[in-house]
């Protein structure tokens, strides 16, 4: 599984060049083709749309790759020269102050345990479902463009939109949000800056008349499926969202684990999170596809993969019930 770290390396080269610097994670309100005042729909996909996909999808494998390999370069060298410096220091004293080499890479082994694990709650998510009245669409899609983009351009709300999305099939006219913060303090924060923004009241009051329910869960990502760094494919995208019997979230965890190694391989993922607050015992995943063909042929092509079978087989008797929904991107979505 490629890093969070490995992610971040290519992030400029593959996410759009916004204007305005964004922090971290780069998310942000990237401009795309279409008006923010159009809001998205499946006809927008063409039948010859998997070629483009496939080719943009390579790319952007490629260059994870790429920085994974720097990453993993650097690593050695920073090795390299930490060994060195110990055999300066030399002599039975150094080994009894500094350490055996073997306590130093036991150490080290412990370190990366943590920071697998530690991983999980360096960011919180929040995913916020919007049913808008039919006939406030377009009029919703040009006022949450315009509010959401100002947000993330603003660094003292340290919030990162991961994407924004309009169900096609599904629950339609319902938009999908994903937000990333910096653990629940950062949550705090990011809301209260923006609430305290001038133009909010004005902004929450017109919304509240678009809409005619708000739903949000709060969420953290698996430690093995980082949120997807921005990008643009194209195509369509998938959220699947399992309401799993309660105490099982650990052992859907070690199966997904195996499981999405087999996945991957036919199919490309954005990330997959699991509800701390809301609704709980919940897991979103959340697929990306050049069209309806292509997810169903890849989806077929999945059982031809040494290991997806297993993780079906042990994770359908977790399950109490299960959704899907096909989205398109708004034209503000980093990921896209």
């Amino acid at each position: 599984m490629l890093t969070r770290r490995a992610c971040a390396g290519v992030r400029g080269i593959l996410a759009p060049q916004p204007a305005i610097a964004f922090r971290s994670r780069a998310f942000g309100a990237a401009a795309v083709t279409q008006s923010p005042a159009r809001a998205p729909a499946i006809a927008d996909i063409t039948p010859d749309s998997a070629a483009s996909f496939n080719e943009k999808q390579k790319s952007f494998r490629d260059g994870l790759v790429a920085a994974q390999k720097r990453k993993e370069q650097e690593e050695k060298e920073a090795r390299a020269r930490e060994e060195e410096n110990s055999k300066k220091k030399g002599g039975a004293l150094s080994s009894l102050i500094y350490g055996t080499p073997e306590g130093r890479e036991l150490d080290k082994d412990i370190e990366r345990s943590f920071s697998q694990v530690l991983a999980r709650g360096k960011y919180v998510h929040s995913i916020v479902f919007h049913t808008v009245k039919p006939d406030k669409v377009d009029e919703y899609t040009e006022l949450v463009g315009n509010w959401y983009s100002k947000m993330v351009s603003i660094p003292e709300n340290k919030v990162h939109l991961v994407g924004s999305w309009k169900t096609e099939v599904g629950d339609c006219n319902t938009f999908v949000h994903i937000w990333e913060y910096q653990r629940y303090e950062g949550y705090h924060e990011s809301l209260h800056n923006i609430q305290s923004h001038p133009e909010f009241p004005a902004f929450d009051a017109k919304l509240k008349t678009l809409i005619s329910s708000k739903h949000t869960s709060l969420m953290q990502e698996f430690s093995f499926w980082p949120t997807t760094p921005p990008r643009q494919l194209g195509g369509i995208f998938e959220l699947r969202s399992y309401t799993l019997h309660p105490g099982n979230l650990l052992e859907w965890e070690t199966h997904w684990r195996r499981g999405l190694k087999a996945r991957r391989e036919v199919m490309e993922g954005v990330g997959a999170w699991f509800v701390q607050i809301g609704d709980l015992n919940t897991v979103h995943h959340l697929w990306q596809f050049a069209n309806l063909e292509e997810r169903r042929i890849r989806r077929e092509q999945s059982w031809s993969v040494e290991g997806w079978g297993e993780t079906v087989h042990k994770t359908v008797p977790l399950i109490q019930t299960m959704k899907s929904r096909i989205l398109m991107p708004c034209s503000w979505s980093t990921v896209a």
